[in-house]
């Protein structure tokens, strides 16, 4: 039985999602998408990044991931909309129901793209073509906005055909439409080949992807190594990738964070690093697992950045052990006088949860050493289930620790992620159109 891939990539998702709600919702009458206008963070907090931008606003140069003060001076009258995560995850959501009513084997790739595995579904569907199309269809009437459905026989190639004309469009790329469609392309183009990597390709007369697809895999290993020839199996069209429906387990568990200020202490860093070891140790505990690695990232005022990590005596997900060994390794890092704009805490070695832990000296009552530390961890354990317990059932202001209400202005108990002002905008603040 031949496969059948659908990607399916909401158009400009952010700028959709928040055109729909403003039009449908809030009552306004300018379609976002049709003014100069970007999705963009805060620059007072120093999140001032474009997230997304209407074709009007492209038309000027404005480019995702650059800073406000780059996109304003390209295009003064740009008008930006904060971001709303909330909203954001309620259309995906929506989104994905209506992809899985076609198959069960959709794979969530990110929050506004999804392969579906629709082979062997055309006696209920129909063909390919007519089924995507109504797909499309469907999305745009009963949700408001629009998506590109690219369609192939592995994941690769449905990709590269959603990233075709767009917006709202269906295209294939079946093996045999590679020499024509997909070949004429810039090497940047093709999935997993970054700007870093044009430089390296050029200078071996790359410059498309038919050009990389006819190149000697030797020689692209030779200087590319095993990277080489996973990209050159990308540009003559082999991807061996499954579509996967149920995720697979994290890797790492972590958080970082941009502080509105120049941090030149050890305090206020110190209490960073406690919020986000809070949320660190919380998503561990949800998922019921351990991790045996920490890590801490440090980025400078002049965006200059260092790491350092650890592996622990014994896998944890205790918020204060995090807590204490991310704090030693942000002293033994950081030199005392640079200032810091952004603090992050990593982990790895995931594991699942054991049943028995190997104690140590300072875990035991009877050790003079327990006086003069904290808790036993079982006792940790135990706060941190309650804490997360209460936070559950009443919301996460409703237990903090002290050093927080006293500092309440200086840093978010629970920081790191998608901070609580971009889950929700004040839309009574803003100017509906």
């Amino acid at each position: 039985m031949k496969q059948i891939i659908f990607h399916v990539d909401v158009n400009n998702a952010y700028l959709s999602w928040e055109a729909v709600y403003r039009l449908k919702h809030l009552g306004g009458s300018v379609d976002l998408r049709e003014q100069i206008c970007a999705v963009g963070g805060d620059s007072s907090k120093r999140h001032g990044i474009i997230l997304a931008k209407s074709l009007p606003a492209k038309a000027y140069g404005i480019q995702t991931g650059e800073s406000l003060m780059e996109a304003r001076q390209k295009c003064p009258g740009l008008l930006i909309v904060p971001p709303h995560y909330r909203l954001y995850s309620q259309c995906s959501n929506a989104f994905m129901e209506i992809l899985r009513e076609y198959t069960p084997d959709v794979e969530q790739y990110s929050i506004d793209e999804a392969f579906m595995d629709m082979s062997g579904t055309g006696q209920l569907w129909g063909d390919p073509l007519s089924t995507a199309d109504a797909i499309r269809e469907r999305i745009e009437r009963e949700l408001g906005f629009t998506v590109n459905i690219g369609i192939s026989e592995n994941k690769l190639l449905a990709k590269m055909a959603s990233d075709f004309r767009k917006p709202n469009r269906t295209h294939t790329l079946f093996p045999e439409e590679i020499p024509r469609k997909m070949w004429p392309l810039p090497v940047t183009d093709l999935f997993f080949v970054g700007r870093s990597t044009f430089p390296k390709l050029r200078r071996l007369g790359i410059s498309t992807i038919g050009d990389l697809a006819h190149t000697d895999r030797k020689l692209l290993r030779a200087h590319l190594k095993s990277y080489g020839e996973v990209i050159w199996n990308y540009a003559n069209g082999r991807d061996t990738a499954m579509v996967e429906s149920i995720a697979p387990a994290n890797k790492g568990y972590g958080n970082s964070t941009t502080i509105a200020f120049d941090i030149c202490g050890e305090r206020p860093a110190a209490m960073v690093l406690l919020s986000l070891a809070e949320t660190v140790g919380a998503r561990l505990r949800r998922d019921a697992v351990k991790i045996e690695v920490v890590a801490v990232s440090i980025k400078y005022s002049d965006f200059s950045s260092c790491s350092h990590q650890r592996t622990l005596p014994a896998s944890t997900n205790i918020t204060n052990e995090i807590y204490h060994t991310a704090l030693e390794l942000f002293r033994e890092t950081w030199d005392g006088i640079t200032p810091i704009r952004h603090l992050g805490i990593h982990t790895g070695r995931v594991k699942e949860q054991p049943d028995c832990r190997q104690l140590h000296l300072a875990d035991l009552d009877c050790s003079p050493l327990y006086r003069e530390r904290e808790p036993g961890f079982e006792k940790l354990e135990l706060a941190d289930t309650m804490a997360d317990s209460i936070r559950a059932r009443y919301g996460i202001d409703s237990l903090k620790r002290a050093v927080f209400v006293k500092q309440a202005a200086m840093v978010d108990h629970m920081s790191g992620g998608i901070t609580r002002d971009k889950m929700d905008v004040d839309y009574s603040r803003e100017t509906v159109l």
